[in-house]
């Protein structure tokens, strides 16, 4: 008999990715923890070809922008379409992936992993046509300061960091609450066995069996990296604390 799935009786999170390069997917969505999670029902995947909503026979999706200038923009007609055949009746965020969005934050992953999924649109070429961004309400999401082909890699990104977020997914929950972002600050350093690698010994205090020395060293070694790192994670981080204090 096979065993059923962890999330039988369950509504999964769902994940629609409307793109033009549908092959594309799984990609690394399909490996680790993460597709094992699709497999045992937590979770489902779907791809829309956005090519199929073209309305020639030539599958022609983009066009010279208006005004002029270099590339071509995806046709708003085209993806009108393709995005309707999906929202309708969805109570799932419509996100647009494009490097002029709003940064992508752990609070919004944590956000979209409670809820019942998303539907991301992948941009292409130079992007899409704006009435369509506007008419249908995308949010646009941007995973970093920098441009990539189109936007399935982001997809990727978002997703996998919503579905390890999912009830079930990582083995230890304390896994993610400890992690980078989650108290405000990067994560502390990591070791493990041998106790010395190339003349560097794993620091004394986590040795020690002392778990309240090891958490308040922990602590220490975040706030340092955070405040070396990230000075606009850590100032948020000290105006949070002096907050809670006043």
């Amino acid at each position: 008999m096979s065993e059923k799935p962890e999330n039988m009786g369950q509504n999964p999170w769902r994940a629609t990715v409307l793109t033009l390069f549908p092959d594309a997917f799984p990609g690394v969505l399909g490996a680790s923890i993460i597709g094992g999670a699709e497999k045992s029902g937590i979770w489902q995947l779907e791809t829309v070809d956005i090519r199929d909503f073209s309305v020639n026979r030539h599958r022609t999706v983009d066009s010279p922008p208006a005004g002029g200038g270099p590339g071509m923009v995806l046709k708003p007609d085209v993806a009108a379409k393709a995005i309707d055949s999906v929202v309708t009746n969805s109570d799932r965020p419509l996100i647009y992936l494009t490097p002029r969005g709003k940064p992508l934050t752990q609070q919004r992953v944590r956000e979209l992993a409670s809820g019942p999924g998303l539907i991301a649109f992948c941009g292409r070429f130079e992007g899409l046509d704006e009435r369509v961004i506007e008419g249908r309400q995308m949010e646009e999401i941007s995973i970093g300061d920098f441009v990539l082909a189109g936007g399935e890699v982001a997809a990727q990104v978002m997703i996998e960091a919503c579905v390890r977020l999912l009830p079930g997914v990582l083995g230890d929950a304390q896994s993610a609450s400890e992690e980078s972002f989650e108290e405000g600050l990067l994560e502390y350093p990591l070791y493990t066995k041998p106790r010395e690698f190339e003349g560097r010994a794993i620091p004394e205090v986590l040795l020690s069996g002392d778990h309240k020395k090891i958490a308040a060293w922990r602590h220490e070694k975040s706030e340092e990296i955070t405040k070396a790192r990230r000075p606009d994670l850590w100032t948020a981080y000290i105006d949070g604390d002096d907050h809670e204090r006043d």
